[in-house]
């Protein structure tokens, strides 16, 4: 009789068993990256997800309401491992430069789930309300990361930054998801040109206040003269 043929997805799932030392949330988690690298967000089920983690659905839903807070809790738990890698280094660098060394930083914790990562930005390239899900978590994520490398990331101003970080960050994971070398030359290549772009934004901001500054008969702040364009590149991730 001839053999039953076995998709690779089951047999992910086979060599994929349930951590029994993790804890549920942990092992809801593992789950669902693993299922996200395997298939669309869109196709993955509560049920399946339940089934995966070796938790119960009683147990699931005390844990996550959905496939996106799932992603909501992997991705916080990605801030803060950046946050608790924190470099006293860098703390004399230039903006630019934190900022750099910080987005780096995040690239490398995810390398386990670039898979993942690629499935997400397909979804969302053909999933306008995923896409706009995706960018609410990834703004949340882009102000503790603003803040990681010592940049105001508070109030309207702060909100403006962390969104345009994410468009910038978003144009940088469709180069890393593609780059398979162990030095990600191409992808620092890409972050480097994301963060020039990003001096665009600081100017856009410093008019904005000017203007809102004479709105309200408020005397605008000068800005102060820059020496050389190293130094102006210091502002570029404002």
């Amino acid at each position: 009789m001839a053999r039953k043929p076995t998709s690779k997805s089951a047999d992910k799932k086979a060599a994929r068993p349930p951590d029994p030392d993790k804890s549920p949330r942990e092992r809801v988690i593992a789950a669902f990256m693993g299922l996200l690298a395997e298939k669309p967000i869109e196709e993955i089920g509560l049920a399946e997800i339940a089934r995966t983690a070796g938790v119960s659905l009683s147990e699931l839903r005390g844990l996550f309401n959905s496939p996106l807070a799932i992603l909501a809790a992997q991705m916080k738990e990605t801030d803060r491992a950046v946050l608790a890698a924190e470099d006293a280094d860098l703390a004399d660098e230039p903006e630019r430069e934190r900022l750099f060394d910080v987005l780096m930083r995040r690239l490398e914790l995810l390398e386990p789930h670039k898979d993942a990562v690629r499935s997400l930005t397909r979804s969302a390239t053909r999933n306008p309300a995923i896409a706009l899900a995706l960018n609410s978590l990834a703004v949340r994520s882009q102000q503790w990361m603003l803040t990681a490398a010592d940049i105001d990331a508070a109030g309207p101003r702060g909100m403006v930054r962390a969104q345009g970080l994410a468009f910038l960050f978003a144009s940088v994971l469709r180069t890393w998801v593609h780059d398979d070398d162990p030095g990600h030359a191409r992808t620092m290549a890409a972050l480097d040109r994301a963060l020039a772009r990003g001096q665009r934004w600081a100017g856009l901001l410093d008019g904005l206040s000017r203007l809102s500054g004479l709105a309200t008969g408020m005397r605008p702040r000068r800005r102060r003269r820059h020496r050389d364009d190293d130094e102006d590149e210091e502002t570029a991730a404002a």
